[in-house]
């Protein structure tokens, strides 16, 4: 890739993966989410809804209030979509006295579609990470699952990466897992001492965050800039 090319983060409200390429010398990289960042870098960080930033030949102003206008379709797309209601974990909470919960199938429904608006965007590689989502949904084959620790971080936390037009991502760094990452509240009640996560004050955020090696990982092996 050209450290000119632009590059969309969605649904990052951190800032670490588009962080990993401004270090590589990647300009035009933005991060978007509905939230203002709380990364290093608010003059590439977009507040706003991104889905009418997705196929590109767009324009829009960073939190810096410089005005920005993209005359092509982005070159990368990687998003992190909101997985509430599709992930398996929370599959327990679809069904109430054997009977399907509507309500939240229904939103369900409404994040695959979110999921699909990425899957399906004009561009010519595009990655999304969630966790492992309910079958019930039928989301796109997954391309590959990742785990921090397959990155320097000694955490379990499975991730799967759907991916279009670009390689499976490497492992950097092995190292031994020693807890899982903000895993729910039930998991600690069926685990041992020597076995319970590791619990942060804000769970959810925290769990949305990416790794810095893992985003290490995506930024140099997706613009050819792997070691």
């Amino acid at each position: 890739m050209n450290k000119s090319d632009f590059i969309l983060i969605a649904c990052e409200e951190s800032g670490t993966v588009a962080e990993q390429f401004i270090i590589l010398g990647f300009d035009n990289v933005f991060s978007c989410d509905v939230l203002e960042t709380s990364g290093n870098y608010p003059d590439h960080h977009i507040v706003g809804d991104v889905l009418p930033l997705l196929n590109g030949n767009c324009q829009f102003t960073t939190s810096d209030g410089i005005k920005h206008i993209v005359a092509t379709e982005f070159s990368l797309i990687i998003a992190f979509p909101p997985c509430t209601y599709l992930t398996n974990a929370g599959a327990r909470h679809l069904w109430k006295n054997h009977k399907l919960n509507e309500e939240r199938y229904q939103k369900g429904l409404k994040g695959k579609e979110f999921f699909m608006m990425f899957y399906n965007a004009s561009c010519d590689k595009i990655a999304i990470e969630n966790p492992t989502p309910s079958k019930i949904y039928e989301l796109p084959e997954k391309s590959q699952v990742i785990q921090p620790w397959q990155f320097g971080h000694p955490f379990t936390k499975r991730t799967q990466l759907w991916l279009k037009g670009l390689p499976i991502l490497q492992p950097t760094e092995i190292v031994k897992p020693e807890k899982t990452w903000c895993p729910s509240g039930s998991y600690s009640y069926k685990h041992g001492e020597n076995h319970k996560g590791m619990f942060t004050t804000d769970r959810a955020k925290n769990r949305a965050k990416t790794f810095p090696g893992i985003a290490k990982a995506m930024a140099m092996q997706w613009t050819g800039n792997a070691l």
